[in-house]
């Protein structure tokens, strides 16, 4: 069964840590920028198999932003899900190129996963730069 929009039936296995086999062509890429390294994944076994290990957990999305161009679909989001009891983020943009309403690549950006303590400093550095930006404006 195909979907007509295979990036949403993507983004809804995410949130259910169930991805979909039949929104990949069968030989989908998977080319993925990571903390400090970059691989490819190829045949949708082996994209399912390693995006299975990214949203092993189900979760929900802070945001989502999806831009359509054709038959490529910019997608950019932040997950929250908990892992061992663990509250952690991502945030990634995906760069998905259509084929046949069905997903032929996937060109992914992660940030990292980011548990709860991490989540906290961020949020705090980031306090810290507006109240300078705003101490520098008046």
């Amino acid at each position: 069964m195909v979907t007509k929009d295979p990036v949403g039936a993507f983004l809804d296995g995410i949130e259910d840590a169930v991805l979909p086999e039949d929104i990949f062509c069968e030989d989908v890429v998977l080319d993925a920028t990571v903390p400090n390294w970059r691989f490819e994944v190829r045949g949708v076994g082996a994209v399912r198999a390693e995006l299975g290990q990214w949203f092993a957990d189900p979760g929900h999305f802070v945001d989502v932003r999806r831009i359509k161009i054709d038959h490529i679909e910019l997608v950019e989001f932040t997950l929250s899900w908990d892992e061992a009891g663990v509250r952690h983020h991502c945030h990634q943009a995906h760069i998905v190129t259509l084929r046949d309403d069905r997903i032929a690549s996937d060109t992914a950006f992660c940030g990292g996963r980011w548990p709860e303590p991490l989540i906290a400093r961020m949020h705090e550095a980031q306090r810290e730069v507006e109240q300078r930006a705003s101490l520098g404006s008046n």
